[in-house]
């Protein structure tokens, strides 16, 4: 959620932010309501200091003989003058939050505007594999070795579904571990969350009220704000685990990451570059997310690129490493870097992993804080996030980069431990 404060203080400065995601901003309502508001609040207190004052004057009255049922009318009359008042403050709050939940957060200032013609590779690692024998893609290599079970999948839950067999299974778990084992030397702590959440845990991450038919729900109660969804991802619950509380500043950064499947509603393509599971409903993925100190939010953001990064890399992919232009952020980001996947069959990078800072867009949404040791005041923290890794992009590319010209994939050595010591996999 925006901060009202800067916008009041500079509202053009924000709406040209906004404006480089390809959104308009006009904060004239809200700018209103605000007036409303705070000159609504100086009336009442006016009401109820007045209320004070007559209410004062009852013992002396009373003292006196004199009559007090008309000091009581008045009084009452005050009250529900009061009452009204709150009522109205309450609904311009209300309206404020509401048009400000709706607002994307202000893209950082360095971020070039516009979308992915916009994006900026900043570092190539590794070479583009070479082939001497005719190159076979992904999803007929997975089908041939017998590790993926796409028309079974199918059967089961229709498209953008797929099973994992043998090998397969295994090469998927042997990539879970490797991330777990990385992130523990990190010092990051693990974290199994519920994979069934409260609307709250969408709104506070930004993406509900506007991307809540992208997920899956569980309830029929036609206000969403009762039911429950499918994570879309684990990003959705760790950056709401700490909602409405505040930190000691002595803990932070906070670092977490968590292993969950992931559902979501978005529809695959006939096209070749999302043939597979490259694009599905349900896949697995590690999240790492951190809560940061605003100083050091810059800091928290190159580590997270860096650790996505260094995993590809231990793995011996071709991969890049992209800023994203603002407007191909997502809504409730302030900046991206992706780590793209180089797919030999397709001749293009497909992201992998997406390293995001929030700033304090989604701690204002959850009102996650810390006291400042500073000011002894609470202020919000910043939470960042970036998958540790998506899998379902990974398999696609190691068995197309490790592919061998009889027909196996050689596993990348970092998995190996994980599998038993198995160096190829071949057709059983």
């Amino acid at each position: 959620m925006l901060d009202l404060v800067k916008i009041r203080s500079n509202p053009q400065a924000v709406a040209d932010a906004l404006a480089k995601k390809g959104y308009k901003a006009d904060f004239s309502r809200i700018i209103e309501w605000d007036d409303q508001r705070k000159a609504t609040i100086t009336e009442i207190e006016a009401l109820k200091a007045q209320k004070n004052k007559i209410s004062a004057q009852i013992p002396v009255l009373k003292k006196s003989g004199q009559p007090v049922e008309p000091i009581f009318e008045e009084m009452r009359k005050l009250g529900d003058e009061i009452a009204a008042g709150d009522a109205k403050i309450n609904a311009l709050i209300s309206n404020i939050n509401d048009a400000l939940a709706a607002m994307p957060n202000v893209p950082d200032d360095d971020l070039l505007p516009g979308e992915k013609e916009n994006n900026q590779v900043i570092r190539i690692v590794g070479e583009q594999p070479k082939f001497d024998f005719p190159l076979k893609n992904h999803v007929d290599i997975c089908t041939e070795l017998g590790l993926i079970d796409y028309e079974r999948g199918v059967k089961l839950s229709g498209n953008g579904f797929w099973i994992y067999r043998g090998m397969g299974a295994r090469l998927e778990w042997a990539l879970l571990n490797y991330f777990i084992e990385e992130h523990l030397s990190d010092g990051y702590e693990f974290i199994l969350p519920p994979y069934q959440l409260g609307y709250n845990c969408g709104f506070g991450a930004g993406q509900f009220p506007k991307f809540s038919d992208e997920v899956y729900w569980l309830d029929v109660d036609e206000d969403r704000k009762r039911n429950r969804f499918m994570l879309p991802t684990a990003e959705t619950a760790l950056v709401n685990m700490y909602a409405g509380e505040i930190i000691d500043e002595s803990k932070l950064p906070m670092k977490f990451f968590a292993y969950s499947p992931c559902f979501r509603k978005e529809a695959g393509s006939a096209r070749t570059e999302e043939r597979g599971m490259i694009r599905g409903h349900q896949f697995n993925k590690i999240e790492m997310v951190q809560y940061a100190h605003p100083e050091h939010s810059m800091e928290a953001f190159e580590e997270l690129v860096e650790k996505a990064a260094r995993l590809v890399e231990k793995l011996g992919l071709h991969f890049r490493i992209s800023k994203l232009a603002a407007g191909d952020c997502s809504a409730s980001m302030a900046r991206t870097y992706d780590v793209e996947l180089w797919i030999p069959s397709m001749g293009i990078y497909k992201e992998c992993s997406s390293v995001s800072n929030a700033n304090d867009y989604q701690a204002r949404r959850n009102n996650t804080r810390y006291r400042d040791s500073k000011t002894g005041k609470p202020a919000y923290v910043h939470t960042l996030n970036g998958s540790g890794l998506a899998t379902s992009r990974l398999i696609p590319a190691i068995v197309e980069q490790y592919q061998n010209a009889d027909g196996s994939v050689t596993v990348p050595e970092a998995l190996r431990k994980f599998m038993g010591g198995i160096e190829k996999i071949e057709k059983q």
